[in-house]
């Protein structure tokens, strides 16, 4: 049994809220600049261009990529072997997400009631997704995400006589509905299986993978191709101005499913498709 007292989870918490909303992965980056080249059209290049400059800017000047800092979203890959110790497991995550906004002088956007919408202050709770898994280390995501983009996405119920065109098709009016507003180019997580929630679930994860990583599985890998094909035909372009770049990535994850159901989630990230990772 390994011994992890709770104040190191909450000072990496901290840190990763603050780096994930100052410097996107690597590999989006370098999606995003790739993109930028593929643009013929002057606007969506300079688009595009300024996009990329956004960002350099945001990381050498230690500043938020953009103004919404997001919901803190938190996936937490936790080993049977570990135990935690000085204090309450939750309460630390969230402590590591009010310092991490708060000291990174970063926007708190959480309302404590959906409808009476006063504000917490400090941009707790998160929403926090755990997993017990074998070994003695955890595993962290900090995934922020922004609202423009989260409320462009959608789930639907088919039936398992839905065809593969029928789920692509979802996908694609789906980002079609959404047009500008999640700040295109965007990245797409698309969840297929389970139920209802697993399948949000699933999507909502599958934007955490690096745009550079397919899926493992080839027929799902195709599967995405397509789809990102489809999206950007639909000529959206970045921040709707038109253009080849609709979307940078598309991410399936899938799980298995009842006979009689077929469900399918797409959560929409926009061109900061943020997240920080880190393991104890």
């Amino acid at each position: 049994m390994r011994e992890i007292n709770l104040s190191l989870l909450t000072e990496k918490i901290k840190n990763a809220c603050i780096e994930a909303n100052r410097i996107l992965p690597d590999d989006l980056v370098d999606r995003i600049g790739f993109c930028a080249s593929c643009e013929s059209a002057e606007l969506p290049s300079n688009v595009m261009h300024s996009i990329k400059e956004n960002i350099d800017v945001a990381k050498e000047l230690s500043l938020p990529v953009c103004q919404d800092t997001g919901m803190a979203v938190i996936f937490a890959e936790i080993g049977q072997e570990v135990h935690f110790a000085g204090g309450d497991f939750e309460a630390a995550v969230n402590e590591g997400v009010r310092q991490g906004y708060s000291e990174g002088l970063l926007r708190k956007s959480i309302v404590k009631d959906p409808l009476r919408r006063e504000n917490t202050g400090d941009n707790t709770p998160c929403v926090l997704h755990t997993r017990i898994v074998p070994g003695d280390k955890v595993k962290v995501t900090v995934a922020p995400k922004g609202f423009g983009s989260e409320n462009m996405s959608a789930l639907k119920m088919f039936t398992p006589s839905a065809s593969e065109k029928d789920i692509i098709d979802f996908v694609t009016d789906t980002v079609k509905k959404a047009g500008s507003n999640p700040c295109p180019p965007v990245v797409v997580g698309v969840g297929i299986g389970g139920d209802f929630e697993m399948s949000a679930y699933l999507a909502k994860k599958a934007l955490c993978r690096p745009v550079s990583v397919k899926n493992s599985d080839e027929y799902y890998a195709g599967l995405e191709d397509k789809m990102l094909a489809s999206v950007n035909a639909l000529g959206i372009g970045p921040q709707g101005f038109g253009g080849k770049t609709t979307a940078l990535s598309v991410a399936i994850e899938s799980y298995p499913t009842h006979i009689a159901g077929l469900p399918v989630a797409v959560n929409i990230g926009c061109h900061v498709t943020r997240h920080s990772e880190f393991v104890i």
